[in-house]
């Protein structure tokens, strides 16, 4: 539902004044996913495009593809004693011929808002999962300049960062620099959960033509959810991890991080990145 921000009385302290004022603050809430009515995953996650991030997170799980594979999402009622309904319970059904993986209903998974895929890091899972293969995706190609100014257009679209300072992003760009979609959540896993999400709902896997941007480390997890929604380049501001490289490495994925002005690195799948003329390289 709508409840993305909270707030709480604090006592602030500045320059050696003191003050009571109330601050806001973005909410954290613990939404569980079914799948055709079995418990799959719990996730703390800001409240907000709860479908989507269903969706999204199914994308990257293997079982959902194309729109047609999904039948219904719907908010559980009676979720809690009182039989009121709390908005943190939704359960996902597949169409009759969506084939379910098996050790999707097997785990039963609680995600924090960090971890992403918790308990499911394995490179060979994701290559044999991934529906489409980069490798094969129409060819992209990205100058630096454009790279280099795509953090600030996400900064500028973050509506409740301005407000609480506590959300990490993700957007998806054209190839020509062109805003497609953002989303913010308290769990980077969950913005880029809630972007392949609305994709899936809107017809628009795979995203082979696109480029994700997150607002912070480039996990991998981040990377995995990249490759199974067949996104060609993941840029971060911040660090990718020894894992997402060798998945970006290992699948074709273009992984940029320290994307900070116009300065960056490329780790893996360098040939989707134009460098200026005069570049010398090492």
């Amino acid at each position: 539902m709508g409840r993305v921000t909270e707030r709480r009385r604090v006592l602030r302290i500045r320059d050696g004044a003191v003050s009571a004022r109330p601050d806001t603050l973005v909410a954290e809430e613990p939404l569980e996913i079914r799948l055709n009515g079995k418990p799959l995953a719990v996730t703390m996650r800001t409240p907000g495009d709860d479908f989507a991030l269903a969706a999204g997170f199914l994308v990257s799980e293997g079982v959902l593809a194309t729109a047609s594979d999904l039948r219904n999402i719907v908010y559980c009622a009676g979720a809690i004693a009182d039989g009121s309904n709390t908005y943190n319970v939704v359960d996902v059904t597949t169409a009759p011929d969506v084939r379910l993986p098996d050790f999707t209903l097997e785990r039963n998974v609680y995600t924090t808002s960090s971890c992403g895929l918790c308990g499911k890091a394995s490179l060979d899972a994701v290559r044999t999962t991934a529906r489409w293969p980069i490798a094969d995706a129409p060819p992209v190609r990205v100058s630096t300049s454009l790279l280099a100014a795509l953090p600030d257009r996400l900064r500028a679209a973050q509506r409740v960062f301005d407000r609480t300072g506590g959300l990490h992003a993700a957007a998806l760009f054209s190839e020509d620099g062109d805003l497609l979609d953002v989303r913010e959540d308290v769990g980077r896993h969950n913005a880029v959960d809630k972007l392949v999400g609305r994709a899936l709902q809107n017809g628009d896997l795979p995203l082979s033509r696109a480029v994700l941007l997150v607002s912070g480390r480039a996990s991998f997890e981040l990377a995995q959810k990249a490759v199974m929604a067949g996104i060609p380049l993941l840029a971060a501001v911040s660090a990718p991890s020894s894992l997402a490289v060798d998945l970006a490495a290992e699948t074709g994925l273009t992984l940029v991080g320290f994307l900070r002005g116009d300065s960056m690195n490329v780790y893996a799948g360098q040939d989707r990145i134009a460098l200026p003329a005069a570049a010398a390289r090492d």
